[in-house]
Order: structure tokens, then sequence, then C-alpha cells
């Protein structure tokens, strides 16, 4: 939960104004943030996170599509009371996840413009001061949450932090990618970064995931930066930019990410979230254990499953 005194970084900016069409036609109607991971929405870990980690604003950059997010984190009277009358007081608890402690707001992204241009919009709801961004398709598993462990690092060093990872050669394109040398801890000072790059033309393997730590010099950049890749405004290249102007540092963090949004890393955060449920996991081992993965698995897959 929230710790006892404010933090050097106590707002969040949450990108949400995206429409999913990997997961259609799941999210036809369902924001993809809303899909569960066992029984908790995406969000919701994220928002926990932040919370963990001394968050106390939460700013919503969102979509008229998206209200059933803002509804998630609010009150709803008539679900307490209905529970409270059925003798269901028990429940509570999973209903009311506005968490004590944090405000709430949301500003519209009218156009679909790129993350850069998302973040852009909270810039009157951030004022002059250091603001993270999280970007909840990335499901983060660490014992000490990894928005607490960068700021941990910043209130050490207050320059700007992008959380990074190893990635896979053929997966360049995805990301953006880092040129950075050994600055202290697991903080590494950037040279370069470089949005999308092809294997043959990314600095190193080191991508970058979703979570980040900004000074608020990064606005008047995301103001100016012209279209990037995909014509987006990218906010990879904004902090490009930035380089010019202060430091910029890429951030081993220590845990596990699930990439949500893809299928595939959705159906991992599943089964991991599954495994350690205090009431599933258990029994969903044993189920997982009973499979016939032989006869389940494409045929492409028997090969190596029965290997």
């Amino acid at each position: 939960m929230h710790t006892s005194a404010r933090r050097a970084v106590h707002k969040a900016i949450f990108p949400v104004a995206g429409l999913g069409s990997r997961f259609l036609p799941a999210t036809k109607a369902l924001p993809k943030e809303m899909l569960p991971v066992v029984d908790k929405p995406i969000i919701q870990y994220a928002v926990e996170e932040a919370a963990a980690a001394g968050i106390d604003q939460i700013i919503f950059v969102t979509h008229r599509s998206k209200r059933a997010i803002e509804d998630h984190f609010d009150h709803i009277l008539e679900l307490e009371t209905l529970l409270e009358q059925r003798g269901k007081a028990g429940l509570l608890g999973n209903v009311d996840v506005a968490l004590a402690g944090l405000a709430y707001s949301s500003v519209r992204q009218a156009q679909p413009l790129g993350l850069g241009h998302a973040v852009l919009c909270a810039r009157d709801l951030i004022g002059d001061e250091p603001f993270a961004v999280v970007l909840p398709d990335d499901l983060m598993d660490a014992g000490h949450p990894v928005l607490a462990q960068m700021i941990d690092q910043y209130e050490r060093e207050p320059r700007n932090l992008i959380a990074v990872e190893k990635i896979a050669a053929e997966d360049t394109r995805k990301y953006g990618v880092v040129d950075a040398q050994p600055a202290f801890g697991q903080a590494d000072r950037l040279s370069r970064i470089v949005e999308k790059p092809s294997p043959e033309q990314a600095p190193s393997l080191m991508g970058v995931v979703g979570r980040y730590i900004l000074n608020p010099a990064v606005f008047s950049r995301l103001a100016t930066v012209k279209p990037g890749a995909g014509g987006e405004i990218q906010l990879t290249d904004a902090i490009a930019e930035l380089l010019d102007e202060e430091p910029v540092c890429a951030y081993r963090f220590e845990g596990r990410r699930f990439d949500c949004g893809s299928k595939l890393g959705y159906l991992a955060a599943t089964v991991a979230f599954g495994l350690r449920h205090p009431e599933l996991g258990h029994a969903f081992a044993e189920l997982l254990a009973g499979l016939d993965l032989t006869s389940a698995a494409p045929a492409r897959l028997r090969v190596s499953v029965a290997a």
C-alpha cells in the first residue's frame, strides 16, 4: 500500500485509449485493460503496483469507449448494498478496488496519435514535476514492485528512467531499443534510443518496456517532435531528443514481465498467476498436469511436446 511520506514521484499517467484490436472480438465492447487475469482485470494489477510504489494520483488518458475503466475504480453502492443484504459481505473487498488514498482523474485522447501524444494529453494534470508512465499491457511480476524499484532509483539519482529488458533479435521491430553504458547500480546511461529498428539496425538487444519515470522537460519535446514510426507521435523519439538536454537512464528491473498486449503473453500471465492463486492454485496445477497435451496441441507442436 502507500508509503507514509509522499514520494518524489507521486503521479502516474496510464495511457488506456488504445482499441485493443489484437483481442477482437473480445474487445469489441470491453476495453482490453479490463480483460481478467484469473479474477482481476489487467488494469487493476497496474494500479495496485503504482499504489504500492507510493503513487497517489492516477491519470487515465482514455477514449470514449473506455468508460468501463473509470467505472471499475469507482464505488458501486448498489452492488455493495446488495452483497450486504444477501449475507455476502465477505465479497466486499473484491468490489471496493478504488484503493484508499488514491485520487483518480482522466483526460481524453481524441485521436489515436501515439503513445507520445497520449502522454502529452496529460501535461496540464502533471504540472512541473516528475511523473511515471505505466502501460498496463505490461503486467509486472516482482517481489518488490517494478515501479517502486524505479522510484527508489530516482530518489537516489533524479534522472529520467525507462525500464528495459533483453529481447530476441527478431523482436526489435516491436520495441524501442537502447544503446547504453553502465552508470550506477541497475541504471545504464543512454547514448541512443531507436524506435522499432530492424535487427540489423538495432543498437542492442535491450528493449524498452512499459514503465517510465520522466522529468517534465519531456513535454516540450513531445509538443514539437515530428511523427515517427507508424505516423504517430512516439514517446521514444521525444526521449531521444531529450538526451541533448538532460540524462536518461535505462533501468534493468528485477522481476518478470508478461506482455498482455499479445495473446500468448496474456495466456502466459493467466497460467502463472493462476498457479499461485490462493484459492485455485493447487487445483489448477492438478488440472494442467492432467491435460493430454499431445492430443490438445496443434499438430506442429506435438513432436516437441512428445519429445
